[in-house]
């Protein structure tokens, strides 16, 4: 049984501001953390613009935009989320970064609050053994765009405890999510596939095989896919793929996961993907995908 009523997101970046808009619109009152006011003021207004696109085509009853708008709350004050039964990191793939905000969480948030990561490529683990309370921290890795896909890889630690594990579990399934449990490796399930066949995506435009749109068409067609691999790193982000490709690199040697020139590239002529306008696609507007 769910026991969880008020949720944090630490990280008001693509990820943490459709994470925030699950629990949001699910009933849950969340408070989303970032140090960056115009972080916070960026994800309030893609969340105001999705939540009422969704109401406006009909997957959201009249009045449930606003309702969930008012369960959702954004602050610069690490010390809020003192008022949260569990707080979802949801920041750059960086482990030193992720040990100091965890430091921080711990140092604030009651016992009973348990921490969970959304990393796609470090390990729980090590996450974990730097938040002071691995026996209450889980891995939950929503898939992107999270406020349109179902799926939670749920990942254990090695010090994690099982009611820890099904406490998150309830929680997950309470949001409407769908979470799978896997074991605490490099990219889980996903991004295990997803990063290596992303990059070769890269490599594609990068040796000039094809253009982007017909990549993605390629592949949408021919696949199934609802988007293509270039569309998807738009939305992920050209900076973000970066750190994922040298976190997942790190940690198995895989060449394909080895980070493709092109991304560094498309890094320095800002051409970081929606949010920025301008990746492998141009793009009129920064809303939220979806909305």
């Amino acid at each position: 049984m769910n026991d969880i009523r008020t949720v944090g997101v630490a990280g008001a970046g693509t990820m943490g501001a459709g994470i925030a808009i699950v629990a949001a619109r699910a009933g849950f009152r969340t408070i989303v953390f970032d140090a960056r006011q115009d972080a916070l003021d960026r994800a309030k207004g893609q969340t105001e613009a999705f939540l009422k696109k969704s109401e406006e085509k009909g997957k959201l009853s009249p009045g449930a935009a606003a309702a969930s708008m008012d369960r959702w709350s954004g602050t610069t004050q690490i010390e809020k989320l003192a008022e949260c039964d569990i707080v979802i990191e949801a920041i750059f793939e960086d482990l030193s970064a992720k040990h100091q905000l965890f430091a921080k969480l711990n140092a604030v948030c009651p016992e009973n609050t348990l921490f969970a990561s959304n990393t796609s490529t470090i390990s729980i683990t090590e996450i974990a053994g730097g938040s002071g309370r691995a026996d209450r921290f889980v891995g939950m890795h929503f898939c992107l765009p999270a406020q349109l896909m179902k799926l939670i890889e749920m990942s254990p630690g090695l010090e994690t405890s099982k009611e820890s594990f099904e406490r998150a579990w309830a929680f997950a399934e309470a949001m409407g999510q769908k979470p799978v449990a896997t074991q605490d490796t490099p990219g889980f399930i996903l991004n295990y596939f997803l990063i290596p066949f992303n990059n070769d995506a890269i490599r594609l435009v990068e040796q000039g095989v094809a253009e982007a749109a017909d990549i993605d068409l390629a592949i949408k067609t021919a696949l199934g896919y609802p988007m293509g691999p270039l569309q998807l790193l738009d939305l992920i982000g050209m900076d973000t793929q970066k750190l994922l490709c040298e976190a997942m690199h790190g940690l198995t040697n895989e060449p394909r996961a080895a980070c493709p020139p092109l991304v560094r590239r498309m890094i320095a002529a800002k051409h970081l993907g929606k949010k920025t306008g301008r990746g492998f696609h141009v793009y009129g507007d920064t809303k939220m995908f979806g909305a």
